[in-house]
């Protein structure tokens, strides 16, 4: 029975795969929002008044992020679809979002920043990372479906 329900879900997979291409909408508004967050993001670090070195954490910071969060995409997409991901990669993936995400935290916490300030930078951090996602996605499931 269980094999045959192994089977009966790879089926299920495979077939979806091929039947939910997302639409182009989503793909627009999916690389319109990552645009806006890192435009938004860089923005207003090209213009804080702090020093390059402190903009040089930021940027750094941004990158890494949009870095590691499209690395926890595709290794979860990976083991969903039965592709081989080590341990140690997905842990590592894991842990530089984990990692990202809390350097922002202590760079802004420790930042001589208004809070409206502190706000911007962490919402247009968190957009900039959940859009990076969505477009990893788009882009792998329109491979597939082509």
């Amino acid at each position: 029975m269980n094999n045959e329900k192994l089977n009966d879900e790879s089926n299920f997979n495979s077939e979806n795969r091929l039947t939910n291409k997302p639409s182009h909408a989503f793909i627009a508004v999916s690389w319109m929002t990552l645009i806006t967050g890192m435009t938004a993001y860089l923005i207003g670090l090209f213009n804080a008044e702090m020093m390059l070195n402190e903009k040089g954490y930021y940027f750094t910071i941004l990158l890494f992020g949009l870095f590691s969060v499209v690395s926890v995409q595709k290794s979860v997409r990976d083991r969903l679809e039965g592709v081989a991901v080590t341990d140690i990669y997905y842990g590592l993936s894991w842990f530089a979002t984990i990692a990202a995400v809390i350097l922002l935290i202590i760079g802004l916490w420790n930042a001589d920043l208004s809070l409206s300030e502190k706000g911007f930078y962490s919402m247009s951090y968190i957009l900039s990372m959940f859009s990076a996602i969505a477009v990893q996605k788009n882009t792998r499931d329109s491979q597939i479906s082509s």
